[in-house]
Protein backbone atom coordinates (compact mmCIF):
# COMPACT_ATOMS: atom_id res chain seq x y z
CA UNK A 1 0.00 0.00 0.00
CA UNK A 2 2.72 2.90 0.85
CA UNK A 3 4.51 1.91 -2.51
CA UNK A 4 1.30 2.31 -4.69
CA UNK A 5 0.93 5.58 -2.84
CA UNK A 6 4.25 6.74 -3.56
CA UNK A 7 3.09 5.97 -7.19
CA UNK A 8 0.61 8.38 -6.74
CA UNK A 9 2.39 11.34 -5.58
CA UNK A 10 4.77 10.96 -8.00
CA UNK A 11 1.96 10.95 -10.71
CA UNK A 12 0.63 13.89 -9.03
CA UNK A 13 3.37 15.68 -9.42
CA UNK A 14 2.97 16.69 -12.62
CA UNK A 15 -0.23 18.07 -12.36
CA UNK A 16 1.01 21.11 -10.00
CA UNK A 17 1.37 18.99 -7.10
CA UNK A 18 -2.57 18.64 -6.40
CA UNK A 19 -2.65 15.81 -3.89
CA UNK A 20 -6.32 15.11 -3.51
CA UNK A 21 -5.59 11.05 -3.96
CA UNK A 22 -7.53 8.38 -1.77
CA UNK A 23 -5.60 8.64 1.54
CA UNK A 24 -5.28 12.25 1.32
CA UNK A 25 -8.73 13.32 1.41
CA UNK A 26 -8.83 17.00 3.33
CA UNK A 27 -4.98 17.12 3.80
CA UNK A 28 -3.95 18.99 0.80
CA UNK A 29 -2.76 22.71 0.31
CA UNK A 30 -6.68 24.22 -0.24
CA UNK A 31 -7.17 22.68 3.26
CA UNK A 32 -4.18 24.16 4.56
CA UNK A 33 -5.04 27.54 3.22
CA UNK A 34 -8.60 27.60 4.43
CA UNK A 35 -7.55 27.26 7.98
CA UNK A 36 -5.08 29.95 7.74
CA UNK A 37 -7.61 32.40 6.73
CA UNK A 38 -9.98 31.28 10.01
CA UNK A 39 -6.41 32.00 11.74
CA UNK A 40 -5.92 35.26 10.40
CA UNK A 41 -9.04 36.51 12.11
CA UNK A 42 -8.26 35.22 15.82
CA UNK A 43 -6.18 37.59 17.91
CA UNK A 44 -2.95 36.08 18.45
CA UNK A 45 -0.19 39.19 19.51
CA UNK A 46 2.49 37.36 21.72
CA UNK A 47 1.26 37.07 25.55
CA UNK A 48 -2.37 37.72 24.63
CA UNK A 49 -2.97 34.23 22.99
CA UNK A 50 -5.82 32.84 24.81
CA UNK A 51 -8.35 33.33 21.41
CA UNK A 52 -6.01 31.13 19.93
CA UNK A 53 -5.37 28.65 22.61
CA UNK A 54 -9.53 28.67 22.86
CA UNK A 55 -9.80 27.90 19.00
CA UNK A 56 -7.39 25.16 19.61
CA UNK A 57 -9.12 23.52 21.92
CA UNK A 58 -12.50 24.05 20.20
CA UNK A 59 -11.15 22.26 17.05
CA UNK A 60 -9.85 18.96 19.25
CA UNK A 61 -13.41 18.79 20.77
CA UNK A 62 -15.39 19.13 17.84
CA UNK A 63 -12.94 16.24 16.21
CA UNK A 64 -12.81 14.69 19.19
CA UNK A 65 -9.43 14.27 19.69
CA UNK A 66 -7.90 14.04 22.69
CA UNK A 67 -6.37 17.87 23.22
CA UNK A 68 -4.43 18.90 27.26
CA UNK A 69 -2.81 22.41 27.87
CA UNK A 70 -0.54 23.32 30.59
CA UNK A 71 0.29 26.50 32.52
CA UNK A 72 2.31 28.61 29.78
CA UNK A 73 -0.81 27.71 27.34
CA UNK A 74 0.94 25.09 25.53
CA UNK A 75 -1.98 22.85 23.50
CA UNK A 76 -1.25 19.36 22.40
CA UNK A 77 -3.73 17.52 20.26
CA UNK A 78 -3.45 13.48 19.39
CA UNK A 79 -4.31 11.92 16.40
CA UNK A 80 -4.37 7.83 16.89
CA UNK A 81 -2.59 5.70 14.46
CA UNK A 82 -4.73 4.52 12.02
CA UNK A 83 -5.49 0.95 11.63
CA UNK A 84 -2.30 -1.00 10.75
CA UNK A 85 0.06 1.40 11.98
CA UNK A 86 -0.23 1.19 15.28
CA UNK A 87 3.78 0.25 15.52
CA UNK A 88 5.08 3.07 13.56
CA UNK A 89 7.08 5.35 15.37
CA UNK A 90 5.09 8.68 16.71
CA UNK A 91 5.66 12.12 15.24
CA UNK A 92 5.42 15.25 17.00
CA UNK A 93 4.60 18.54 14.56
CA UNK A 94 5.04 21.78 16.02
CA UNK A 95 4.82 25.47 15.76
CA UNK A 96 3.65 28.19 18.13
CA UNK A 97 0.51 29.60 18.02
CA UNK A 98 1.28 33.56 18.56
CA UNK A 99 2.54 36.08 15.93
CA UNK A 100 4.92 39.56 15.72
CA UNK A 101 2.42 42.36 15.63
CA UNK A 102 3.67 45.09 13.55
CA UNK A 103 1.97 47.70 11.05
CA UNK A 104 2.88 50.79 9.01
CA UNK A 105 2.79 54.09 10.38
CA UNK A 106 -0.73 55.58 10.47
CA UNK A 107 -2.88 52.61 9.89
CA UNK A 108 -5.39 52.19 11.73
CA UNK A 109 -5.57 48.11 12.75
CA UNK A 110 -6.15 47.12 16.44
CA UNK A 111 -3.93 43.18 16.77
CA UNK A 112 -6.48 42.87 19.84
CA UNK A 113 -9.85 42.41 17.83
CA UNK A 114 -9.32 43.53 14.63
CA UNK A 115 -8.60 40.39 11.65
CA UNK A 116 -5.51 40.48 9.57
CA UNK A 117 -6.53 42.30 6.43
CA UNK A 118 -4.98 40.36 3.40
CA UNK A 119 -4.97 40.42 -0.43
CA UNK A 120 -3.93 37.36 -2.88
CA UNK A 121 -2.12 38.50 -5.58
CA UNK A 122 0.32 37.24 -8.20
CA UNK A 123 0.65 34.15 -6.35
CA UNK A 124 1.12 35.61 -2.92
CA UNK A 125 -0.55 35.91 0.19
CA UNK A 126 -0.07 39.46 1.32
CA UNK A 127 -1.07 41.51 4.40
CA UNK A 128 0.04 45.13 2.29
CA UNK A 129 -0.30 47.26 6.08
CA UNK A 130 0.30 44.84 8.78
CA UNK A 131 2.72 41.24 9.11
CA UNK A 132 0.26 38.35 7.94
CA UNK A 133 1.51 36.21 10.71
CA UNK A 134 2.42 33.13 8.40
CA UNK A 135 4.76 33.25 10.63
CA UNK A 136 3.83 30.81 12.50
CA UNK A 137 -0.06 30.25 11.09
CA UNK A 138 0.55 28.77 8.54
CA UNK A 139 2.55 25.82 10.15
CA UNK A 140 -0.76 25.79 12.92
CA UNK A 141 -2.96 25.68 10.00
CA UNK A 142 -0.59 22.50 8.64
CA UNK A 143 -0.91 20.65 11.86
CA UNK A 144 -5.13 21.15 12.02
CA UNK A 145 -5.50 19.71 8.04
CA UNK A 146 -3.18 17.00 9.01
CA UNK A 147 -4.98 16.19 12.11
CA UNK A 148 -8.73 16.40 10.02
CA UNK A 149 -7.26 14.06 7.26
CA UNK A 150 -7.64 10.11 6.77
CA UNK A 151 -3.63 9.82 5.98
CA UNK A 152 -2.18 6.66 6.97
CA UNK A 153 -0.18 6.92 9.22
CA UNK A 154 1.42 6.34 12.76
CA UNK A 155 0.33 8.65 15.63
CA UNK A 156 0.87 12.09 15.51
CA UNK A 157 1.20 14.79 18.15
CA UNK A 158 0.85 18.15 17.22
CA UNK A 159 2.45 20.68 19.84
CA UNK A 160 1.36 24.44 19.72
CA UNK A 161 3.41 26.65 21.67
CA UNK A 162 3.01 30.18 23.27
CA UNK A 163 4.98 32.96 23.06
CA UNK A 164 7.82 32.42 20.44
CA UNK A 165 8.15 35.57 19.41
CA UNK A 166 8.92 36.78 23.22
CA UNK A 167 11.41 35.04 24.32
CA UNK A 168 10.59 31.44 23.63
CA UNK A 169 8.46 31.32 26.45
CA UNK A 170 6.48 28.39 26.07
CA UNK A 171 9.10 25.97 24.92
CA UNK A 172 11.00 27.21 28.51
CA UNK A 173 7.90 26.12 29.99
CA UNK A 174 7.31 22.70 28.78
CA UNK A 175 7.84 19.81 31.22
CA UNK A 176 9.00 16.28 30.20
CA UNK A 177 6.53 13.86 29.55
CA UNK A 178 4.21 16.73 27.68
CA UNK A 179 4.80 14.69 24.58
CA UNK A 180 5.70 11.22 24.05
CA UNK A 181 7.28 11.06 20.66
CA UNK A 182 11.00 10.68 19.60
CA UNK A 183 10.68 12.39 15.78
CA UNK A 184 9.70 16.02 15.37
CA UNK A 185 8.75 18.36 12.31
CA UNK A 186 9.74 21.97 13.24
CA UNK A 187 7.25 23.52 10.54
CA UNK A 188 8.61 26.90 11.72
CA UNK A 189 10.95 27.86 8.49
CA UNK A 190 10.70 30.01 6.03
CA UNK A 191 11.98 29.23 3.14
CA UNK A 192 10.62 25.76 0.65
CA UNK A 193 13.29 23.93 -0.86
CA UNK A 194 15.12 24.06 2.28
CA UNK A 195 15.72 21.79 5.23
CA UNK A 196 16.97 22.87 8.43
CA UNK A 197 19.24 21.03 10.81
CA UNK A 198 20.31 24.12 13.17
CA UNK A 199 19.83 27.26 14.40
CA UNK A 200 21.39 30.30 16.50
CA UNK A 201 20.92 30.56 20.29
CA UNK A 202 19.48 34.12 20.90
CA UNK A 203 20.10 36.46 24.17
CA UNK A 204 17.98 40.10 25.05
CA UNK A 205 19.66 43.26 26.26
CA UNK A 206 18.02 46.23 27.29
CA UNK A 207 19.67 49.62 28.05
CA UNK A 208 17.77 51.85 30.53
CA UNK A 209 18.21 56.00 30.71
CA UNK A 210 16.92 57.26 33.19
CA UNK A 211 15.79 61.49 32.83
CA UNK A 212 14.79 64.94 34.16
CA UNK A 213 12.81 67.28 32.73
CA UNK A 214 13.88 70.81 31.91
CA UNK A 215 11.82 73.55 30.61
CA UNK A 216 11.69 73.97 26.97
CA UNK A 217 13.48 77.46 26.18
CA UNK A 218 10.93 80.20 25.46
CA UNK A 219 12.22 81.43 22.04
CA UNK A 220 12.22 77.54 20.66
CA UNK A 221 10.19 76.11 18.14
CA UNK A 222 9.11 72.54 17.48
CA UNK A 223 9.44 70.18 14.62
CA UNK A 224 9.62 66.07 14.05
CA UNK A 225 12.89 64.38 12.42
CA UNK A 226 12.32 61.27 11.07
CA UNK A 227 13.53 57.99 9.30
CA UNK A 228 10.54 55.44 7.75
CA UNK A 229 9.29 52.90 5.52
CA UNK A 230 12.54 51.33 5.54
CA UNK A 231 12.25 47.81 4.47
CA UNK A 232 12.78 46.05 7.96
CA UNK A 233 12.78 42.42 8.45
CA UNK A 234 13.28 39.16 10.35
CA UNK A 235 16.61 40.36 12.76
CA UNK A 236 18.12 37.03 12.27
CA UNK A 237 16.96 36.02 8.85
CA UNK A 238 17.31 39.33 6.95
CA UNK A 239 20.06 41.00 9.08
CA UNK A 240 22.75 39.96 6.50
CA UNK A 241 20.77 41.73 3.53
CA UNK A 242 21.95 45.24 3.97
CA UNK A 243 18.33 46.63 4.78
CA UNK A 244 18.85 49.85 7.01
CA UNK A 245 17.90 50.36 10.59
CA UNK A 246 15.68 53.30 11.14
CA UNK A 247 16.91 53.63 15.42
CA UNK A 248 20.43 53.48 14.27
CA UNK A 249 20.08 56.42 11.19
CA UNK A 250 18.00 58.79 13.13
CA UNK A 251 20.43 58.34 16.04
CA UNK A 252 23.53 58.91 13.55
CA UNK A 253 21.67 62.35 12.20
CA UNK A 254 20.50 63.44 15.81
CA UNK A 255 24.70 63.04 16.69
CA UNK A 256 25.39 64.83 13.73
CA UNK A 257 23.87 67.77 15.01
CA UNK A 258 25.23 67.96 18.55
CA UNK A 259 27.04 70.88 17.67
CA UNK A 260 24.17 72.98 17.31
CA UNK A 261 22.21 74.26 20.49
CA UNK A 262 18.52 72.10 20.12
CA UNK A 263 16.41 70.31 22.61
CA UNK A 264 15.25 66.44 22.50
CA UNK A 265 11.58 66.46 23.42
CA UNK A 266 11.29 62.94 22.74
CA UNK A 267 12.28 59.92 20.30
CA UNK A 268 10.24 56.52 19.30
CA UNK A 269 11.88 54.20 16.83
CA UNK A 270 11.41 50.14 16.61
CA UNK A 271 9.13 47.88 18.32
CA UNK A 272 10.17 44.44 18.35
CA UNK A 273 13.58 42.85 19.27
CA UNK A 274 13.12 40.17 16.90
CA UNK A 275 12.20 42.74 13.95
CA UNK A 276 14.96 45.25 11.85
CA UNK A 277 13.45 48.83 12.78
CA UNK A 278 11.47 50.32 10.34
CA UNK A 279 10.78 53.41 11.64
CA UNK A 280 12.36 55.75 14.22
CA UNK A 281 11.35 59.67 15.04
CA UNK A 282 12.04 62.32 17.44
CA UNK A 283 10.85 65.73 18.52
CA UNK A 284 13.46 68.42 18.68
CA UNK A 285 13.17 72.06 20.05
CA UNK A 286 15.68 74.81 18.84
CA UNK A 287 15.81 78.91 17.63
CA UNK A 288 14.54 78.82 14.07
CA UNK A 289 17.84 79.63 12.92
CA UNK A 290 18.79 76.70 14.00
CA UNK A 291 16.00 74.78 12.58
CA UNK A 292 16.99 76.17 9.41
CA UNK A 293 20.36 74.76 10.10
CA UNK A 294 19.27 71.05 10.72
CA UNK A 295 17.21 71.22 7.75
CA UNK A 296 19.62 71.67 5.73
CA UNK A 297 21.75 68.90 7.46
CA UNK A 298 18.58 66.35 7.15
CA UNK A 299 18.70 67.29 3.00
CA UNK A 300 22.17 66.49 2.77
CA UNK A 301 21.62 63.28 5.40
CA UNK A 302 18.85 62.23 2.98
CA UNK A 303 21.18 62.43 0.20
CA UNK A 304 23.80 60.30 1.85
CA UNK A 305 21.82 57.55 3.16
CA UNK A 306 20.26 57.51 -0.93
CA UNK A 307 23.40 56.97 -2.00
CA UNK A 308 24.46 54.24 0.98
CA UNK A 309 21.06 52.19 0.64
CA UNK A 310 19.20 53.40 -2.44
CA UNK A 311 19.69 49.89 -4.54
CA UNK A 312 18.62 48.26 -1.44
CA UNK A 313 15.80 50.92 0.41
CA UNK A 314 13.59 52.19 -2.51
CA UNK A 315 10.74 53.62 0.08
CA UNK A 316 13.13 54.80 2.59
CA UNK A 317 12.24 58.44 3.48
CA UNK A 318 13.95 60.77 5.94
CA UNK A 319 12.71 64.21 6.55
CA UNK A 320 11.16 66.38 8.86
CA UNK A 321 7.97 68.10 9.92
CA UNK A 322 5.92 69.81 12.06
CA UNK A 323 5.26 68.89 15.63
CA UNK A 324 3.24 70.37 18.41
CA UNK A 325 4.35 72.36 21.30
CA UNK A 326 6.09 71.31 24.55
CA UNK A 327 6.77 72.25 27.49
CA UNK A 328 9.47 70.26 28.70
CA UNK A 329 12.48 68.40 27.21
CA UNK A 330 14.50 65.68 28.03
CA UNK A 331 17.70 66.95 30.38
CA UNK A 332 21.06 67.96 28.53
CA UNK A 333 23.07 65.15 29.67
CA UNK A 334 20.74 62.33 28.93
CA UNK A 335 20.20 63.48 25.61
CA UNK A 336 23.39 63.50 24.15
CA UNK A 337 24.17 60.51 26.05
CA UNK A 338 21.07 58.74 24.46
CA UNK A 339 22.54 60.20 20.85
CA UNK A 340 25.34 59.24 21.25
CA UNK A 341 24.68 55.88 22.23
CA UNK A 342 22.61 55.21 19.69
CA UNK A 343 25.17 56.61 17.25
CA UNK A 344 27.60 54.27 18.56
CA UNK A 345 25.90 50.81 18.99
CA UNK A 346 26.49 47.69 17.63
CA UNK A 347 24.44 46.51 14.62
CA UNK A 348 24.61 43.72 11.87
CA UNK A 349 26.39 40.78 11.19
CA UNK A 350 29.68 40.50 13.62
CA UNK A 351 30.60 37.39 12.62
CA UNK A 352 30.28 34.99 9.64
CA UNK A 353 31.38 31.18 10.50
CA UNK A 354 34.21 29.93 9.87
CA UNK A 355 32.97 26.36 9.35
CA UNK A 356 29.78 27.31 7.00
CA UNK A 357 29.50 28.89 3.83
CA UNK A 358 27.62 32.05 3.64
CA UNK A 359 25.92 31.32 7.28
CA UNK A 360 26.26 34.26 10.16
CA UNK A 361 27.76 33.39 13.05
CA UNK A 362 27.01 36.50 15.22
CA UNK A 363 24.81 39.11 14.81
CA UNK A 364 22.87 42.73 17.31
CA UNK A 365 20.23 43.46 16.56
CA UNK A 366 19.42 47.59 17.63
CA UNK A 367 15.38 47.13 18.03
CA UNK A 368 14.03 49.90 20.01
CA UNK A 369 14.23 53.42 21.44
CA UNK A 370 10.63 53.71 23.87
CA UNK A 371 9.72 56.16 26.65
CA UNK A 372 7.26 53.84 28.13
CA UNK A 373 7.23 55.59 31.32
CA UNK A 374 7.47 58.80 32.71
CA UNK A 375 11.33 59.47 33.08
CA UNK A 376 12.93 56.62 31.87
CA UNK A 377 14.02 55.96 28.22
CA UNK A 378 14.36 51.98 27.10
CA UNK A 379 16.56 50.43 24.27
CA UNK A 380 16.13 47.34 23.20
CA UNK A 381 18.17 44.88 21.16
CA UNK A 382 18.83 41.13 20.95
CA UNK A 383 21.92 39.26 19.82
CA UNK A 384 22.05 35.88 17.89
CA UNK A 385 24.94 33.09 17.75
CA UNK A 386 25.44 29.52 17.14
CA UNK A 387 28.10 30.17 19.42
CA UNK A 388 27.01 30.19 23.14
CA UNK A 389 30.83 32.76 23.72
CA UNK A 390 29.99 34.70 20.58
CA UNK A 391 26.75 35.78 21.79
CA UNK A 392 27.43 36.51 25.30
CA UNK A 393 30.14 38.91 23.91
CA UNK A 394 28.28 40.27 21.25
CA UNK A 395 25.83 41.08 24.41
CA UNK A 396 28.75 42.13 26.60
CA UNK A 397 29.68 44.45 23.61
CA UNK A 398 26.37 46.11 23.10
CA UNK A 399 26.32 46.44 27.36
CA UNK A 400 30.02 48.25 27.18
CA UNK A 401 28.33 50.88 24.49
CA UNK A 402 25.53 51.95 26.97
CA UNK A 403 27.00 51.86 30.47
CA UNK A 404 29.63 54.07 28.95
CA UNK A 405 26.63 56.16 27.81
CA UNK A 406 25.82 56.14 31.99
CA UNK A 407 22.76 53.73 31.23
CA UNK A 408 21.64 50.68 32.95
CA UNK A 409 21.76 47.43 31.14
CA UNK A 410 20.34 44.17 31.64
CA UNK A 411 20.28 40.63 29.98
CA UNK A 412 17.48 37.77 29.68
CA UNK A 413 16.14 35.66 27.75
CA UNK A 414 18.41 33.50 26.58
CA UNK A 415 18.20 30.92 25.27
CA UNK A 416 20.30 28.21 23.52
CA UNK A 417 21.25 27.38 19.73
CA UNK A 418 20.87 23.82 18.08
CA UNK A 419 23.66 21.61 17.15
CA UNK A 420 23.52 19.76 13.48
CA UNK A 421 23.27 16.28 14.57
CA UNK A 422 26.10 13.79 12.88
CA UNK A 423 22.65 11.10 12.54
CA UNK A 424 19.64 11.91 11.78
CA UNK A 425 17.41 9.55 10.51
CA UNK A 426 14.01 11.77 9.93
CA UNK A 427 16.71 14.67 7.88
CA UNK A 428 17.28 11.34 5.65
CA UNK A 429 13.70 10.88 5.53
CA UNK A 430 13.40 14.46 4.35
CA UNK A 431 15.61 14.28 1.91
CA UNK A 432 14.88 11.21 0.18
CA UNK A 433 10.95 12.42 -0.02
CA UNK A 434 11.90 15.68 -1.65
CA UNK A 435 14.22 14.15 -3.85
CA UNK A 436 11.18 11.22 -4.60
CA UNK A 437 8.84 14.34 -5.14
CA UNK A 438 10.15 17.34 -7.22
CA UNK A 439 13.67 15.12 -8.66
CA UNK A 440 16.12 17.70 -6.87
CA UNK A 441 17.89 17.51 -3.38
CA UNK A 442 16.87 20.08 -0.79
CA UNK A 443 19.19 21.86 0.71
CA UNK A 444 19.98 21.22 4.41
CA UNK A 445 21.37 23.71 6.17
CA UNK A 446 21.09 25.94 9.47
CA UNK A 447 19.38 29.28 10.17
CA UNK A 448 20.62 32.28 12.15
CA UNK A 449 16.87 32.64 13.11
CA UNK A 450 15.97 31.22 16.91
CA UNK A 451 13.74 27.96 16.86
CA UNK A 452 12.67 25.94 19.72
CA UNK A 453 14.25 22.96 18.53
CA UNK A 454 17.29 24.38 20.62
CA UNK A 455 15.50 23.75 23.72
CA UNK A 456 13.91 20.99 23.03
CA UNK A 457 17.37 19.04 22.71
CA UNK A 458 17.76 20.14 26.19
CA UNK A 459 14.44 19.61 27.82
CA UNK A 460 13.82 16.31 25.85
CA UNK A 461 17.27 14.49 24.77
CA UNK A 462 17.10 12.09 22.08
CA UNK A 463 14.46 14.02 19.87
CA UNK A 464 15.35 13.73 16.10
CA UNK A 465 14.42 16.65 14.83
CA UNK A 466 14.10 18.56 11.60
CA UNK A 467 12.42 22.11 10.47
CA UNK A 468 10.69 23.13 7.39
CA UNK A 469 8.12 25.15 5.96
CA UNK A 470 6.95 26.97 2.58
CA UNK A 471 8.34 30.16 1.36
CA UNK A 472 7.53 33.49 3.32
CA UNK A 473 9.08 36.82 2.73
CA UNK A 474 8.82 40.03 5.13
CA UNK A 475 8.27 38.52 8.05
CA UNK A 476 7.80 40.44 11.08
CA UNK A 477 7.80 43.18 8.70
CA UNK A 478 4.29 44.60 6.92
CA UNK A 479 3.98 43.52 4.12
CA UNK A 480 4.63 39.84 4.63
CA UNK A 481 3.60 37.32 2.22
CA UNK A 482 3.36 33.65 1.89
CA UNK A 483 4.00 32.20 -1.75
CA UNK A 484 1.08 30.18 -2.25
CA UNK A 485 3.01 27.54 -4.58
CA UNK A 486 5.40 26.91 -2.42
CA UNK A 487 2.51 25.85 -0.10
CA UNK A 488 1.89 22.75 -2.36
CA UNK A 489 5.45 21.86 -2.48
CA UNK A 490 5.41 21.89 1.54
CA UNK A 491 2.06 20.14 1.88
CA UNK A 492 3.23 17.66 -0.39
CA UNK A 493 6.50 17.13 1.33
CA UNK A 494 4.62 16.78 5.24
CA UNK A 495 2.17 14.35 3.79
CA UNK A 496 4.84 12.28 2.43
CA UNK A 497 7.32 12.18 5.28
CA UNK A 498 4.46 11.86 7.52
CA UNK A 499 2.66 8.85 5.74
CA UNK A 500 6.22 7.09 4.91
CA UNK A 501 8.57 7.23 7.88
CA UNK A 502 9.19 4.21 9.67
Amino acid sequence: MGHLFYLSLNDLRLIKYNYNSYWTNTMNSESVLSFFKEITAIPRESGHEEQIIAYLQDFAAKNNLECKTDEAGNVLITKPAAPGYEEVPTIVLQSHSDMVCEKNEGVEHDFAKDPIRYIIKDGWMIAPDTTLGADCGIGVAAQMALLVSDLPCGKIECLFTTAEETGLDGAMALQPGFFTGKVLLNLDSEDEGEIFVGCAGGLDTTAEFHYKNEPVQEDFEFETVFVKDAMGGHSGDDINKGRANAVQLLGRFLYGCLDLDWQLVSIDGGNKRNAIAREAKAVIAAEPDTLDMINERMESFAADVAEEYGAIETELKVGYDEAPESADAIDEMTAWNLVTALCASPHGVLAMSQEIENFVETSTNLASVKMTEPGVIRIGSSQRSCVTAARRAAAAKMEACFVLAGAIVKHEGEYPGWAPAAESPVRDACVASYKKLFGVEPKVKAIHAGLECGLFTEKFPGLDMVSFGPTLRGVHAPGERLDLASLDKFVALLVDVVTNYR
